[in-house]
């Protein structure tokens, strides 16, 4: 099969779309002809070297853990999935043109979902939900910051929220505040905004998804007791506070999680922004893309 390997830690350069040795399925596992993989930015961090002391790989690699596609065989002892079923989930080694998943992993693509577009979900939609649920544990009636609030983690963590019945405050650059207004949030802060944040009231939860040099200003405006919950690592300041709860996390399998927001996007209830497809051949180009920043996810089309 075909794959994108990388045989160095460094630049996108570095990735190369070459032959690899096809997967065997195995007992309890299921062999996927990939549709498509997400890029997310956990990747090139891993590409990079960033991540090698916590994250270390066996190189040569393939590297993604987003993908969307279709069942082409079972291993014994596998129950639920036949031959052609059209699957989503979180893996490894999904920059390839075949993978092999697990049951804890995946799912079905529900009806009105786009096969491509599920490709998008899986690492978001973990993240985003238990951000909100697990590490800042955000009860109905009380106040969340979502910083990022237009990314993808953001969006899902919005909604998420509002399920929940939480009053949600939708954190983005002024020049995003209009765009904003799609999300559904309470309100919509502009955190380079000196005066709106001088004016921001204490909340109980900060949900943080960007961290940068906002992430002290932030941590003033949570509440004694209150949660500071990120994706990107604790604020610089975080021991200054010692009344506000740091929690930083990684996100985690949830297939239930994962399926139920899936649903809800088939559903129109909401969205993830996809940037752009770009062939899996591409992969180096995509990945520059990714670095760069932006709102939209990038697909690797396998």
């Amino acid at each position: 099969m075909k794959a994108v390997v990388l045989h160095e830690y460094g630049g996108p350069d570095q990735l190369k779309y070459e032959e690899w040795d096809d997967p065997q399925v195995g007992d309890g596992q299921i062999l996927i002809r990939v549709t498509a993989a997400g890029v997310n930015p956990i990747d090139w961090k891993i590409r990079s070297g960033a991540m090698k002391d916590f994250m270390p790989l066996e190189l040569p690699a393939i590297l993604g853990y987003d993908y969307s596609g279709v069942v082409h065989s079972v291993g014994k002892g596998v129950k639920g999935y036949v031959e052609g079923d059209k699957v989503f989930g979180r893996a490894g080694k999904t920059y390839a043109e075949f993978l092999l998943a697990d049951l804890a992993g995946l799912s079905k693509v529900p009806d009105g979902l786009d096969p491509i577009e599920a490709a998008a979900l899986p690492v978001v939609l973990n993240t985003g939900h238990q951000l909100i649920t697990e590490a800042g544990k955000v009860q109905p009636g009380q106040t969340v910051i979502i910083t990022g609030a237009l990314g993808s983690v953001g969006r899902t963590a919005v909604w998420v929220a509002k399920k929940l019945g939480a009053h949600v405050i939708a954190g983005v650059r002024g020049s995003q505040k209009k765009a904003a207004e799609e999300l559904g949030a309470d309100a919509v802060l502009a955190l380079d905004s000196q005066q709106e944040m001088d004016a921001l009231a204490l909340v109980e939860v900060v949900a943080d998804t960007i961290g940068g040099k906002i992430s002290d200003a932030l941590l003033t405006k949570v509440k004694p007791g209150g949660t500071y919950a990120s994706v990107v690592g604790p604020p610089p300041n975080a021991k200054v506070y010692p009344n506000v709860k740091v929690v930083a996390f990684g996100s985690h399998p949830d297939v239930a999680g994962m399926r139920s927001l899936a649903e809800d996007i088939a559903n129109g209830r909401f969205k993830i922004s996809i940037d752009r497809t770009m062939p899996l051949a591409d992969a180096a180009k995509a990945h520059a893309e990714a670095e760069k920043g932006g709102i939209g996810k990038i697909l690797l089309l396998a």
